[in-house]
Order: structure tokens, then sequence, then C-alpha cells
């Protein structure tokens, strides 16, 4: 996808995730003190003072990963919400979240990458916290890393979509499913045997 790929489109990308993370953490936060959610190692004491498009953009000026990483992290989270239904997006861990799976994807997609240690300081944390939020990510996507170039396309006409009617994301339409579930998925449901069917969700 080339207009992914232009650092003039990144910025909306951007833009785009931060908003539709924010307002999954916030939902997410509200039903927390309704319902019993799991505390895992990405939840935090205390939530950052640092906003969460000001966490991705750091990410995005100091990671140095192929643009492509951002849509494939965005793949990653909305598996890791489908795969851990106990562990919601919240306010309290979603700049673990995310720095994570921009590490993970970066690991996997790029040629040339930087190390952990280079990541933890990216992102504010200690080098063995990285470490272990590495591990319990990939064991909470079942080490599910490969995206099909069917599932890369439709993640990218969905934000494509949503970047040219610069639009909040139709909550009713997609599997976030604010008002209902405690998972607070990103997009949609992979069928990754159906590109056709993934190109109808994203459509």
């Amino acid at each position: 996808m080339g207009e992914v790929e232009s650092p003039s489109v990144m910025p909306k990308v951007i833009t785009f995730l931060s908003s539709m993370l924010e307002r999954v953490a916030e939902s997410n936060d509200h039903k927390q003190k309704l319902q019993h959610q799991k505390i895992s190692v990405f939840h935090g004491l205390t939530r950052p003072n640092i906003s969460i498009q000001s966490y991705l953009e750091r990410i995005f000026n100091y990671a140095n990963c192929s643009p492509c990483c951002f849509i494939v992290a965005y793949v990653y989270l909305d598996r890791f919400t489908q795969r851990q239904p106990s562990l919601p997006i919240n306010s309290f861990n979603v700049h673990r979240l995310l720095i994570t799976s921009v590490l993970v994807a970066a690991k996997f997609m790029d040629d040339m990458n930087y190390n952990n240690a280079y990541y933890a300081k990216v992102g504010g944390i200690t080098k063995i916290e990285m470490n272990l939020l590495e591990l319990d990510f990939l064991f909470g996507l079942g080490f599910h890393l490969n995206v099909t170039p069917g599932t890369f396309e439709a993640y990218c006409v969905h934000l494509q979509r949503e970047m040219l009617l610069m639009q909040p994301l139709n909550f009713a339409d997609s599997s976030l499913s604010l008002g209902k579930s405690l998972k607070a998925h990103l997009c949609f449901n992979e069928d990754e045997s159906s590109h056709q069917k993934q190109q109808q969700l994203a459509v």
C-alpha cells in the first residue's frame, strides 16, 4: 500500500490509531469499575502522564521502523485483545501494549531493527521489563505473527477509509463493541482463509 509508506500519511495513521485507542481505553476504564478485569505485566500502577498520541508519536519518531510495522502492530493488538478477553486495553496498559506490539512487528517485518534495550528507552521502561512484555505478548498472541497480504490489505483499507472520511470509527460496525464487550477489539475479526470476507468487513 503506497499511501501507507508515504511519510505525510503516517502521522494521520498515528492520529487515527491514537484516537481509537483513547476511546477504547476510556470505555474499558469505566467498565473496570463495574466488572473485574485481570491484571497483567502490561498493567502499570498509575496512568502514564504522556498521552497515547504523544507516546505513539514518540515511538514513530525514534523507532525508525518501516511504516508497515504500525499496521502490523495494529493487527497484533487486535489479535491480542481477541485472544485475551480478560485483558482489555485500558489507560493502565495501553502504553506498554503499544511499545511491545511495535517492537514485535519490527522484529518480524524489518531486516534491521533496534534491540530491546533501545525500545525500552523509547518506551520509558527498563530492559528487563521490555523483555518480559515481549515474551508475554508473544504467548498472548499464541505466536501467531504471520500477517497475510489479504489481512494486511484489509486493515489498510479500513484505515484508509477512516482517514479519508476523517470520521470516528463506527463502533457499531466494528468488533471493538465498546458498549457490549470487554474485548475492545480494534478492528474486526480475522478470517485469513477468506480474503473476500475480510474486504467485506473492511468496507
